[in-house]
This record gives structure tokens, C-alpha cells and sequence, in this order.
């Protein structure tokens, strides 16, 4: 089984050669790694093509912000399996791969998800928050429950039959595809019960009170897109939950 890793980026010099060794470092042996840049203007372009055909393909060119790049590089995939690392993360260990392939290979799975941790942004070995995901159940959207998106790998099918990423949804549109792909279609996921990536802490969607708001809204509207209704309580459950990954 192929597996493509897609980190797109933009400006991501201070922070880009940590993923893209994270991926390189991986002991799986058949990756298809694509790295889908905005046209930086601060070396990370430099710093990318440093490797090489290490890279299997490298795009640099202005795009709609970050959902669009990441369709760009889905375009691009040619592996089974598609899993998508921002520049500012990094996979927790080098045989993440491995372990995803093994876990798709385990059954009749169409994407595959585990934990991960939020990481100081100057000091990678303090761990600020630790999403542990748990098993899926039917209807926990319903309940607040998503899985983080930087662990979460799809099969490229799935991208064929049930779309891609929404360009309308601000930083809500990981969450409208997942929603979209596990609660509506309910395509049958996998759970690694591991921290499979390590993130930089500062999120857009929870740096303060008004870009939280405007999440919720969105977060609102991507059940109204996929003809669903959420209970009165899901999109407040839904950052309550991260409360818990400070503890």
C-alpha cells in the first residue's frame, strides 16, 4: 500500500525542516511525500528543494489559503492512502506509517485516525495538551467528538466519491470534512491508540474569543451544508472538550 504524505505551507521557514525530517525519517518504505507551498518569500522554498528528489513533488505557487494547497496536493496523490502533516507538526515517531498501514491492513477500513499532542512552540519536549481520541462511536459527532485531522489518513477513493475540502468554511473546513465523511457517509474508521503527531501550539480557530465565536458559527453552518442537524449542546461540547486535554 502506497501512502502520501502532503504538508502544504507557506512561510514556514522556521519550522518546515522538522516536518519534512519527521516524514523522511518514516521506516515505512513505500511514501509518496508532497510538499504544496504558497510562494513563500522567507527560504522556505530554499529549504524544500535542499532535498531533493527526496520530495516526490514540490508545487510553489500563490493559492486560497491552506484548504485549497491541501486540495492541490490531494489532486496530486497517487498513494492508496492520503495523510496530511502541516509544516509547523511532526510525526511523534518514525514508524507512524507503519503503524497506519498496519492498521488499515487490520480490515475493510477507510481512514484511520490516533491521539496527538499540543507542544510548546519553542520548546518541542514540553507538551502543552494531549488529545487522546478514544474509539469511535456511532453518533459521537453529536456529542462534540472529532478526531484530530493531523492524524486523520484517508483512503484517496473516499476523496473521489465524497469531495474534498470546502473553501468556505475558514478553519472549519477539516471539521465539515469530517463530518461530512464519518458522521454522514459513515465510512469505517480505524482507531491507533497512540500519539501518532506532535503539533506547535496556537491554533487561528482558538487564539481568542472572537475567532472561537466565528468557529462556532462555522462549525454551525457545516452541519447546515451536509442537510444535518446538531443537537442544542454539540458545538458547545465540542470546545469544552479540549479542557480536558489540559488535565
Amino acid at each position: 500500500m502506497k501512502v502520501t504524505i502532503l504538508t502544504v505551507v507557506y512561510n514556514g521557514a522556521a519550522t518546515i525542516r522538522h516536518c519534512i525530517d519527521s516524514v523522511l525519517g518514516q521506516d515505512y518504505p513505500d511514501i509518496e511525500y508532497i510538499v504544496v507551498d504558497g510562494h513563500s518569500k522567507d527560504g522556505t522554498q530554499e529549504i524544500v528543494q535542499s532535498y531533493g528528489d527526496r520530495i516526490a513533488r514540490f508545487v510553489s505557487e500563490p493559492d486560497a489559503g491552506i484548504y485549497d494547497a491541501m486540495n492541490k496536493g490531494i489532486q496530486l496523490a497517487t498513494g492508496d492512502v492520503i495523510g496530511i502533516l502541516n509544516a509547523d507538526d511532526f510525526y511523534a515517531y518514525p514508524s507512524v506509517i507503519s503503524d497506519v498501514a498496519a492498521a488499515f491492513a487490520a480490515g475493510d477500513f477507510d481512514a484511520s485516525y490516533g491521539d496527538l499532542e499540543y507542544i510548546d512552540a519553542n520548546d518541542a519536549t514540553v507538551v502543552r495538551r494531549k488529545w487522546v481520541s478514544g474509539a469511535y462511536k456511532v453518533g459521537a459527532f453529536l456529542n462534540g467528538w472529532m478526531p484530530p485531522h493531523p492524524t486523520f489518513f484517508v483512503k484517496k477513493e473516499v476523496y473521489h466519491t465524497h469531495g474534498q475540502f470546502r473553501l468556505d468554511l475558514g478553519s472549519a473546513a477539516d471539521y465539515e470534512l469530517m463530518l461530512r465523511f464519518v458522521h454522514r457517509e459513515k465510512i469505517r474508521l480505524a482507531y491507533i491508540p497512540k500519539v501518532l503527531v506532535k503539533m506547535r501550539a496556537g491554533g487561528v480557530s482558538n487564539s481568542n474569543l472572537k475567532n472561537r465565536i466565528a468557529a462556532n458559527r462555522n462549525d454551525r453552518l457545516a452541519w447546515k451544508m451536509n442537510n444535518m442537524e446538531p443537537r442544542f449542546y454539540t458545538l458547545w461540547l465540542k470546545p469544552l472538550r479540549k479542557i480536558i486535554q489540559f488535565i
